[in-house]
């Protein structure tokens, strides 16, 4: 029996969906039970957990072989980032209570950065649960592949903007279905003490080269464009941030190297969906919701 934190969302679905493939129980944990209706339906047990309770927590943790943990994204956290101290600490109560078999945690690329960014929180939960003596798994994968769906509706028109730079810097991005399979994949592993994981995809990629698979997937030409970095701050309160100066610091990261993996990719895992696979996933799946929009 496994138990999946997020299994609502695009990584926790594959995780559940390769577990269950493999004929492993599954234990579903999510907020509202409502939402997690089409999982019973498909075997799994339904538990009813927040990530910021640790009673709740504790009990969905109890009795599984493996659990892994997805921490819902705060892009705009509190300067002191004391949500992620307290989901830290509230994931550290839980786990060191329920003692499961192990735990895989989805960090992420550049976790072990000193500098302060966005990707701080997976920084402070990794060093709080690294006190912990339940073998635990820091899965860091690099930037999103999925992150280009904000891009489809732009390319369509010709042009994409980009936060990564210089545009043609090739950047660690994977897709979610290969961090959900490389996640069941550790967790039917049996295995002690702490470890990390990296993992991104097939090669790296450019921005140039996103714009470069649009077009190709789209049939028209497709340029991109930088976004200038004199104009993050302004942009991102005009979209609703607080604190927006941990995102830009994150980009910043990112653009000037120190955001990487530690071995620089050297003994990185590699997945096998290329960039080209996710961007047809994502076309089709705005062609889709036009399509629905229509009809309604």
């Amino acid at each position: 029996m496994f138990a999946i934190i997020g299994i609502t969302g695009q990584v926790g679905g594959e995780v559940a969906r390769n577990l269950l493939a493999a004929r492993h129980s599954v234990r579903a944990v999510v907020r509202d039970v409502g939402n997690g209706k089409a999982w019973a339906e498909r075997g799994c047990d339904l538990v009813s957990a927040d990530i910021n309770d640790p009673a709740a927590l504790t009990a969905a943790f109890k009795g599984v072989d493996g659990v892994f943990v997805l921490v819902p994204p705060n892009f705009d956290p509190s300067p002191d980032f004391r949500e992620a101290r307290a989901v830290a600490a509230t994931l550290s109560s839980a786990l060191d209570t329920a003692r499961p078999g192990k735990v895989i945690y989805l960090s992420t690329i550049g976790a072990q950065a000193t500098r302060s960014n966005l990707l701080t929180q997976y920084t402070i939960i990794e060093q709080a649960l690294r006190k912990l003596s339940v073998p635990i798994t820091f899965l860091r994968p690099g930037w999103f592949m999925e992150n280009s769906s904000c891009d489809v509706a732009p390319a369509q028109n010709g042009v994409i903007q980009s936060f990564l730079q210089p545009l043609d810097k090739p950047v660690p991005m994977v897709a979610t279905a290969d961090i959900g399979c490389s996640a069941a994949e550790l967790l039917q592993e049996t295995r002690n003490g702490h470890r990390v994981v990296e993992l991104e995809g097939p090669r790296r990629v450019t921005p140039k080269e996103i714009a470069a698979s649009f077009a190709s997937l789209l049939g028209h030409p497709v340029r991109v464009e930088a976004v200038p970095r004199e104009t993050w701050e302004s942009l991102f309160k005009s979209q609703g941030m607080k604190n927006p100066a941990p995102r830009i610091q994150m980009l910043d990261g990112f653009n000037e190297g120190w955001i990487d993996f530690e071995g620089k990719g050297v003994g990185s895992r590699k997945g096998k969906v290329a960039l080209e696979t996710v961007l047809r996933t994502l076309i089709e799946r705005e062609s889709g919701k036009k399509a629905l929009s229509s009809a309604t």
